[in-house]
């Protein structure tokens, strides 16, 4: 009998059944659907209502498939974004997407309220000016009249969490993302929030990963012939179950969560909040197994595919493996970018951003699709360096490997970048480390597998893992010094 997990990510959404015998999962794709935003006059949104409905398909495919044998089901997303739910628990407005602008800004304008440490020593979250806190803002400012009528505001996986099950709440590593909880208390950061002038009150009770929610409405159980089976809310932020795949079998170790973003960081047991963390900008988001990531938000394969899109609008279709095959082929190490810069956040032209970065920071300006994709990547493997070498000022300690996990394990070449610019070896896979962690969280909450060790062990027996010898070279040396230069 398996469980069902959704895992919706930037680009897509998964429905992904999870069987579990003799300490192996085995997964099996049952429903793969396009995520994609929609802009409207007020700005860009989620198009929730049809993610659900093809979330609903994925469960009517997955009855059709297994019968009623369903386990449970359970729903995990990106952060920071929410709906809010007024009066009959009516959505107000389809959810805003958190690369819309209209929170440009408002981070400076909460400064003057609530001084930046001080916010950083409630949350010990990095100051994005896509986190909820500054969504939230941009709500009271821009549509007060809206704001006054919600009564719940529900992160994204909560969100449909109550549309499947009706039940108001929300999730531990979820609600971390947010900048609105405090971690050393484990509550909303009310203070916080009242200085701001922020409605506290909208907050929902947090659960903690592994929490049964409830059970499927009767309405949801008889459209999808599913019967009432339970809903668990796993570590409903995707990268903390992707972070609970992580096939670590030992403590010093970086993990790389790597998608549109990359999370580069490690778990700790207490959040690390401080002036060296805060001048860092990292951030403390919770974990599965009483656990916190201290880690740095790093834009990730977004540089890539935002390329791809770009290039496909001008007419020219071209497939991952085929950047990356001219990307390989092009000159090595000649040009870096900050992937972090504002630059790349959403720029209409993604490859024209790059190029412009470069010539206003007066290196060599990448020319050919090899020389944009080649250069992404290899900024990215120097910013993992970077963040790695910070974690280890922080803790005090060597990381002996690196642990890459997710779609982004795919692309051989930034494996391979990353094993050169760190000098670490890395350790790729599982791809479907979300799904992964969400399935056997939920075989955690049903008490089929014990901890969040046990777990690990299952995914070691169960995927297919490839290492990248640590090659650090001289060449990478070099640019790595030019990288960190241009960091300032």
């Amino acid at each position: 009998m398996p469980y069902l997990a959704f895992d919706l990510g930037a680009e897509s959404g998964r429905a992904i059944a999870g069987t579990l015998r003799e300490g192996r999962l085995t997964l099996e794709e049952i429903y793969r659907f396009p995520n994609e935003p929609v802009r409207v006059p007020d700005g860009l949104h989620w198009d929730v209502l049809r993610l659900f409905h093809e979330m609903q398909e994925g469960l009517r495919r997955a009855v059709a498939r297994y019968g009623t044998g369903l386990k449970s089901l359970a729903v995990d997303t990106w952060g920071v974004d929410f709906g809010l739910l007024g009066e009959r628990d009516v959505l107000l407005a389809n959810p805003y997407h958190y690369r819309d602008g209209r929170t440009r800004g408002l981070m400076e304008e909460a400064f003057k309220v609530v001084p930046r440490e001080e916010i950083f020593s409630h949350t010990g979250i990095q100051f994005m000016p896509i986190n909820s806190l500054y969504q939230l803002l941009a709500w009271r400012q821009q549509q007060p009249g809206l704001l006054s009528q919600a009564r719940t505001l529900l992160m994204m996986p909560d969100l449909f969490n109550f549309f499947f099950s009706g039940i108001k709440a929300s999730e531990f590593t979820i609600a971390s993302t947010t900048q609105m909880y405090n971690p050393r208390t484990g509550t909303w950061a009310t203070g916080m929030l009242d200085k701001l002038g922020l409605p506290a009150t909208l907050l929902p009770a947090i659960n903690p990963p592994g929490t049964i929610t409830g059970r499927l409405l009767p309405r949801v159980a008889r459209e999808t012939g599913a019967g009432e089976i339970v809903v668990i809310a796993p570590g409903s932020h995707d990268t903390a179950s992707a972070v609970a795949a992580v096939p670590a079998a030992g403590p010093d170790y970086l993990y790389i969560s790597c998608g549109t973003w990359s999370l580069v960081g490690v778990e700790v047991r207490e959040p690390v909040i401080n002036e060296q963390t805060l001048s860092l900008n990292f951030t403390n988001e919770g974990g599965v197994g009483g656990t916190f990531r201290l880690l740095k938000n790093v834009t990730g394969l977004w540089l890539v595919q935002e390329c791809r899109r770009t290039w496909e609008r001008q007419g020219e279709a071209l497939s991952y493996g085929e950047l990356t095959a001219l990307a390989r082929e092009a000159n090595p190490l000649t040009t870096v970018i900050d992937p972090d810069h504002p630059a790349f956040l959403n720029p209409e032209d993604m490859p024209a951003a790059i190029q412009g970065y470069c010539r206003e920071t007066g290196q060599p300006v990448p020319q050919t699709k090899g020389e944009i994709v080649r250069c992404a990547l290899e900024s990215l493997a120097l910013k993992y360096r970077w963040v790695l070498e910070k974690l280890e000022d922080i803790l005090g300690k060597k990381l002996e490997v690196i642990h890459m996990v997710g779609g982004g394990t795919q692309n051989e070449l930034l494996c391979r970048f990353t094993a050169s610019a760190t000098g670490r070896p890395v350790v790729a896979g599982p791809v479907e480390a979300t799904a992964a962690g969400n399935l056997l969280v939920q075989a955690m909450a049903l008490e089929e597998v014990e901890s969040i060790a046990e777990a690990r062990e299952i995914v070691r027996h169960s995927f297919a893992l490839k290492t990248y010898e640590a090659v650090k070279t001289g060449p990478w040396e070099e640019k790595y010094k030019a990288f960190v230069k241009l960091l300032g």
